[in-house]
């Protein structure tokens, strides 16, 4: 049942996901249809007030005295006898002034008087025909206005700040509404103040030839018709929008809910071929990579993901996961290989490093019966074995032997170089000769059988008992620290050789310290000083000896987890990256 739920799971998830698509697209495309409604809106609204301009002006300039005309209307309004109120009822007095006119000048044809010819009339004359035009250009401005529903159609000065409005073309019909909050057409030569968006809208025309005003449901237009008297002179008209807009949302919501459906119908054909050829072959993949999953058995599911044999990105999917799962078990089995050597590497790594700790002199005190001194040291390998040691034997019952070292690298390999190292040194001090030579013959031996050219720093010390004379010689290790009597511990800067294994035929130096009862002796490796934090910062031999310091007089066991104890604060979780091996001497001399 649960793999029933998360099968179906996926089916709902790709349908929410189509639906969620279908409904981005019904949006992105209501707001790209608006959009496009709203740029046809404006481009249709722009292209009709251009035709209803451009008629406009074809009406007055038709007359060849058209400048002359606009002139006379423009600074004679007072003298013309127009019935503004009812401009149709004007039509029998137009045509006895018509037949006035005619008889007066029989020879000129009314319609097309050129300037100079009005301006060769008497007043009487040029007054009468100024009426006889002005009414004929009135009959055909109303013819426009009613073929395009406009209801304003006049004409402006543009004179600064643009409030002379010099002439009516055609008031709005008896009883329409306007839509704009601009002031109303005044008669001829009215003076008015134009409101500010209309002084707006003429500055726009003036600069720009033409504008178009949206004034809610209708449209202020304005473009340009001639020069009159260093001004520009403009048509303007007021008409409504709603037939238009009408229009063009009706087109626009058809086209919307057509598209909307359009992409309904093809995101569920499209849903249909991904369920039959994508969500079910996934199905069967899926059902095939739990079976693997619980069973482990690879050759079952590489044969139920043969059996899909599609030619198709699922089927590669399946060869990919076939392919995968046969890589899953030859890795699963050599994670087999590799554990079951890992467990046997660490079973030998884990008995050499009991062999490497008994190796190291490890029980304390080391020489119970001797009173005369006392010793500690301790070793703590970065890995599973170290390649630092240790040692301390007593040579006859007057001279005691101090061993501390340092071979280079970590792990098996210096650990196996180690032992060879702690043994060369002990038979040969054991044998009777000095720290020097003791240093001088394990070089030799060394080099002469170094493939891997490996070496080991030393220092050597060999103490008399009985005087506490204390003969040493160093190659290439760390300062001893010694501390007198009373005193506290010091660096003694001896005289270092090079490192054994280095190179062959090195000649090493020796020197004597005189340990005088109370006094300590402190050799480490580098370890020590060179501990690192998580900032990379080193340990030091300056904190080394204080941490010596903080308890001066500590038996060499504690002066030891001193040190420790101070190296762990400073480097807290950093990683130990290098071998703490350290050997501490307390010289009594013949006290008790």
């Amino acid at each position: 049942m649960k793999k029933d739920k998360r099968n179906v799971s996926i089916i709902v998830m790709v349908a929410v996901f189509f639906l969620i698509g279908i409904l981005a697209t019904g949006v992105l495309t209501w707001f790209t249809e608006t959009q496009l409604y709203n740029e046809s809106v404006v481009r249709q609204t722009e292209r009709r007030a251009a035709e209803i301009a451009e008629e406009t002006r074809r009406a007055v300039m038709e007359y060849p005295a058209y400048e002359w005309l606009l002139r006379y209307w423009y600074n004679y309004p007072d003298e013309l006898e127009i019935e503004y109120d009812a401009p149709y009822s004007a039509e029998t007095r137009t045509a006895d002034q018509c037949r006035s006119f005619s008889r007066r000048h029989p020879n000129w044809e009314l319609r097309y008087l050129t300037e100079n010819q009005c301006f060769s009339m008497s007043g009487e004359d040029q007054k009468l025909y100024a009426e006889i035009v002005y009414s004929w250009v009135i009959s055909r401005i109303d013819e426009i206005k009613q073929s395009y529903h406009v209801d304003y159609l006049f004409c402006v000065l543009s004179e600064e700040p643009f409030d002379r409005q010099f002439f009516l073309f055609s008031a709005a019909d008896p009883g329409a509404v306007r839509g704009t909050s601009y002031e109303e057409v005044y008669p001829l030569g009215h003076v008015v103040t134009v409101a500010g968006s209309q002084t707006a809208a003429m500055r726009e025309a003036l600069e720009n030839s033409s504008h178009l005003a949206d004034a809610g449901g209708y449209v202020d237009y304005y473009a340009w018709l001639c020069s009159f008297g260093g001004h520009d002179m403009f048509i303007g008209l007021t008409y409504d929008l709603s037939d238009l807009r009408a229009d063009i949302r009706t087109q626009t919501r058809t086209g919307t809910t057509l598209a909307i459906l359009n992409q309904l119908i093809l995101s569920l054909i499209c849903l249909a071929l991904i369920y039959l050829f994508l969500l079910r072959p996934l199905k069967k993949v899926q059902k095939t990579i739990r079976g693997y999953k619980e069973t482990k058995d690879g050759a079952a599911a590489v044969e139920e993901l043969s059996a899909l044999n599609l030619r198709s990105e699922i089927g590669r999917l399946a060869e990919d996961v076939s392919d995968m799962t046969r890589e899953i078990d030859a890795h699963m089995e050599e994670i087999r290989t590799i554990t079951a050597e890992k467990e046997r590497i660490g079973t030998e790594l884990e008995l050499a490093t009991r062999i490497q700790a008994s190796m190291l002199p490890s029980v304390f005190p080391p020489f119970p019966e001797r009173r005369e001194f006392d010793l500690y040291a301790s070793m703590d390998p970065a890995k599973e074995v170290g390649g630092d040691f240790y040692d301390f034997f007593l040579i006859d019952e007057d001279h005691l032997a101090l061993v501390i070292a340092d071979v280079s690298g970590k792990g098996v390999p210096a650990a196996l170089f180690m032992m060879v190292s702690k043994i060369l040194v002990k038979n040969h001090a054991t044998a009777g000769l000095s720290p020097a030579g003791v240093l001088e013959a394990v070089n030799r031996q060394i080099c002469a059988n170094n493939p891997e050219e490996m070496f080991v720093t030393v220092w050597l010390g060999v103490l008399e008992i009985s005087t506490g004379v204390l003969t040493a010689a160093n190659a290439g290790h760390e300062y001893p620290v010694l501390k007198k009597p009373g005193g506290a511990y010091e660096l003694v800067k001896d005289k270092h050789g090079f490192i054994i294994g280095g190179m062959g035929g090195v000649r090493y130096r020796e020197y004597e310290l005189r340990l005088e009862p109370g006094a300590r002796l402190f050799v480490y490796t580098d370890g020590v000083p060179e501990a690192t934090d998580a900032d990379e910062r080193l340990f030091g031999t300056e904190r080394m000896l204080a941490a010596l310091n903080a308890e001066p007089e500590a038996h060499p066991e504690q002066a030891l987890k001193n040190v420790r104890a101070a190296v762990n604060a400073f480097v807290r979780d950093a990683e130990q990256f290098d071998d703490l091996t350290m050997l501490c001497l307390e010289y009594r001399g013949g006290q008790e």
